[in-house]
């Protein structure tokens, strides 16, 4: 192959000088790094290929030239002769270099089999070579496992000696820590029984001990010291169980510690006023470091209580009294002049405020003072509370009497209750402030609730008195208004009088309302000191139910008034009736009379009638204001919604009695007057017209005409006034009145047959205006009065084909009826329909 490729870097050799530069030499080193089969290939045969490329070029030109000389005078090219193209065949093969090419690939496959076989054998002794080098690796590998094996154990017994021999020293350590500790205990020991050998050498005597007691400048460890031997002489003197006042006089220094308790308590105390004189004058010069040294000092007595309360209590707004006295003139104001909630309201604000940053401006002392600052905030907070803030809500809260009410004209319960709702309030909102600031522990809260405790244990009886003291004295207002009114008009008539009264006291819809506001003004206070679910829904049933006992009574008193207008009109009616023999000077003046008496009960019923509308309208706020405010509010108690909903129930109902008798006296009001109507003009000729020739007349009688006039006036209020079910149910008794009393009326007269069209065209006016009353069963009424009146218009022969088919009950109304007829008797109509009726049944 090298060779091959010099051939071709020599340049391009002849055919015969290709062939003999074989054999091919292959090497390993061919088939070496980026190895390409093209390449190897093209290596073999170039050699070849250019010399075979370059013959068949020259063999195109020769017959090229050829073909160009055989070209005829003609312009026809001469064809060969086949006899030349297969000699041409024979003799020029048409890729002369195979055999070439073929010895060179079989020269190449044969170094290629050496090749491989060369590679083969290698691979063997590579295989051998990397067994044999396995062998050895592994049995190094396990030599070195055992050599680490062994050297894990020597480190395992290495760190268990080093364990061992740490231990030993720890145990070495704490031995010679505990001899330390007690040869330091032993020597303080001795320093203790020398010191309390010197507290009890005498009684009272503190002038033998040594001068650390005495030292200003050692103070902290005399009184260290000395708390140490008060606990050891005080357990001494407990163990043994002996007095110690008892041996104060002739104590002795060998029966025992007695003498060191009773010295060593008046030591402690001696060096406690001596700290606390200290820490005053460091106070009023406002050294807090020296304070701090102090309060650190007087901590190892009781804790430091009582240098924790000194300081408290020798704070200027604990003493002042000036500054008292200005927080009652900045809340009550004036002396003198009464003090209202909103003024107080303001005051309290002011006052917590100025608290609130006096105890802000203590806290930053006392942080740097105090070694536990938030028991020293826990006490300032408490005296605050239980001094200035008790001080001033006992000048605002004057608690009030069930018995003898304050008077109304001074404010009454409730001014004592919105100044305990404000002051609550406000203190609510000092207490939070004074947590933001800082309490310690305190239950602030806790602590708030304490200072109203008298005042929140008797606010349900409280309120519902105030409500009641509300309730009476606007009833009061009421009456007084009612009577200067009635006495401003005037000396009045008797009717007049009894109207114009009724309208003054008639129910208001504003008084119901004020009374609504204030129960929600109570219920809002309830809410405010009821802090358990349990016991507002509790409180505020009590004071809802006095709402309803307030609307309930307001109503019925409202109604009754308006009824006594009704009774008034009926007392007129009674005593102006008319008799049978009396004079037409005499019937003038009654009919007069009578005349006012129906204009006293038309304006009693629309009075009335205005009063029932009021009553609903009252009764929906009430309701509106339950569903809104109050059912809420009584969820959490089991039963307390539902009873609550009865009781409102109960309460309406006995105003819906009164209003259900005062109803049915404007039926009897309207019926009398339509009575009236009816006795004074209806006449006799209006159903028994005579027969004159003239042509009937169809138009309503004016008893009708006036009837309808007067229902349609004075029942103008009732579509007004009354809704719903009442309206519909005033309305249907009223028809079935009416129908009951036209029929009374109509038995008085006699009918012929034009008065009986008179008397259907008076029941279709009745029955046109009473379709206004949407009463279904009043229209079937009318319509059948339409029916029977008939049997005044037919010949009596004809009755018999009327009423074919009908129910008894109808036949038996239409027998009164017939009775009616002028014709009745003449006619013998009573036997006629006497057989009728039973050949019919």
């Amino acid at each position: 192959m090298k060779e091959s490729r010099d051939g071709t870097r020599g340049g391009r050799v002849s055919k015969s000088s290709s062939i003999t530069s074989l054999p091919l030499m292959l090497d390993l080193d061919d088939f070496k790094g980026d190895f390409s089969f093209d390449a190897l290939f093209g290596n073999l045969v170039n050699e070849l290929l250019p010399s075979f490329q370059e013959e068949d070029a020259d063999s195109s030109e020769a017959q090229s030239g050829t073909v160009g000389n055989d070209v005829l005078p003609s312009g026809h090219l001469r064809a060969p002769s086949d006899a030349a193209k297969f000699a041409q065949g024979l003799f020029s093969p048409l890729f002369p270099e195979v055999d070439a090419l073929l010895s060179i690939f079989k020269d190449s496959c044969r170094e290629l089999i050496d090749l491989r076989k060369q590679i083969d054998a290698r691979l063997n002794n590579l295989k051998k070579e990397v067994s044999v080098q396995d062998s050895k690796h592994r049995k190094t590998l396990s030599e070195l496992e055992k050599g680490v094996d062994g050297l894990f154990d020597s480190f395992a017994r290495l760190d268990s000696r080093i364990s061992s021999v740490g231990q030993t020293a720890a145990k070495i350590g704490d031995h010679l820590q505990s001899a330390d500790s007690q040869r330091e205990t032993a020597s303080q020991t001795i320093e203790l029984i020398k010191y309390l050998m010197e507290f009890n050498s005498s009684p009272g005597d503190l002038m033998e001990l040594s001068p650390l007691f005495s030292d200003d400048s050692r103070v902290a460890e005399a009184a260290s010291i000395a708390q140490k031997l008060r606990a050891f002489a005080d357990e001494d003197v407990g163990r043994h169980g002996i007095a110690v006042p008892s041996v104060m006089g002739n104590a002795t220094a060998g029966k025992g510690l007695e003498v060191a308790v009773a010295n060593l308590q008046d030591y402690c105390n001696e060096l406690e006023n001596r700290l606390l004189t200290r820490f005053d004058a460091a106070s009023q010069r406002r050294e807090l470091s020296t304070m701090a040294q102090c309060a650190k000092i007087l901590s190892q007595f009781n804790r430091g209580t009582s240098a924790m309360q000194h300081y408290v209590a020798t704070r200027p707004m604990f003493i002042d009294v000036e500054i008292m006295n200005a927080d009652a003139r900045l809340v009550l104001g004036d002396q003198g002049s009464q003090a209202s909630p909103s003024n107080v309201a303001r005051g309290l604000s002011s006052v917590y405020k100025e608290i609130t940053d006096t105890v802000r401006k203590e806290a930053s002392t006392i942080m740097a003072v105090f070694p536990s600052p938030n028991e020293v905030m826990s006490i300032l907070v408490q005296r605050v509370l239980e001094q200035r803030v008790t001080a001033v809500l006992d000048k605002v809260l004057v608690k009030p009497s069930l018995v003898n009410l304050p008077p109304v004209e001074k404010g009454g319960l409730l001014l004592y209750l919105r100044m305990l709702a404000v002051a609550y309030e406000k203190t609510q909102e000092f207490a939070r402030d004074l947590r933001a600031v800082g309490c310690g522990d305190l239950d602030i809260e806790g602590l708030i609730e304490s200072l109203f405790l008298s005042h929140i244990d008797e606010y349900p009886d409280n309120e519902q008195a105030c409500l009641r003291q509300l309730y009476q004295a606007k009833m009061e207002e009421l009456r007084a208004e009612s009577h200067q009114q009635s006495e401003s008009s005037g000396t009045i008539g008797r009717s007049k009088g009894a109207s114009i009264a009724s309208s003054q006291q008639q129910i208001s819809v504003s008084v119901v309302t004020e009374f609504v506001q204030w129960n929600e003004e109570a219920i809002s206070r309830c809410t405010l000191f009821s802090s358990q679910p349990a016991t507002l829904a509790t409180n505020v049933k009590a004071v809802f139910t006095c709402l309803l006992d307030q609307v309930s009574q307001y109503i019925r008193d409202g109604l009754e008034r308006a009824r006594d207008g009704l009774n008034d009109a009926a007392a007129l009616r009674e005593r102006f009736l008319l008799g049978t023999n009396i004079s037409r000077r005499v019937a003038a003046a009654a009919a007069s009379a009578a005349e006012a008496a129906a204009a006293a009960g038309e304006s009693s019923f629309k009075t009335f009638m205005v009063a029932v509308q009021r009553c609903a309208s009252s009764v929906a706020i009430v309701q509106q204001y339950f569903a809104k405010s109050i059912s809420r509010l009584l969820l959490p108690v089991d039963g307390a919604h539902a009873a609550s909903c009865e009781e409102m129930a109960t309460a309406m109902s006995r105003a819906e009695g009164v209003a259900l008798k005062g109803l049915q006296q404007c039926i009897e009001t309207v019926m009398a007057e339509v009575e009236r109507l009816l006795s004074t003009e209806q006449k006799a000729t209006d159903y028994r017209s005579p027969d004159d020739g003239n042509a009937p007349d169809h138009r309503p009688t004016n008893a009708c005409t006036r009837v309808v006039a007067y229902l349609s006036r004075v029942l103008e209020a009732a579509f007004t006034t009354l809704e719903g079910q009442n309206k519909q149910s005033f309305l249907t008794e009223l028809g079935n009145r009416l129908h009951k009393g036209l029929l009374s009326h109509w038995q008085k007269f006699t009918f012929n047959p034009s008065g009986g069209l008179r008397l259907k065209r008076d029941i279709i006016e009745y029955g046109e205006f009473l379709r206004s009353f949407n009463a279904p069963t009043i229209d079937e009424k009318f319509e059948l009065l339409g029916i029977m009146a008939n049997v005044f218009i037919v010949a009596p022969e004809s009755l018999s084909t009327l009423f074919e088919g009908t129910p008894a009950s109808i036949r038996k109304d239409a027998q009164r009826f017939i009775q009616l007829r002028d014709d009745y008797k003449t006619a013998k109509l009573a036997s006629k329909i006497s057989s009728l009726w039973t050949s019919s049944s």
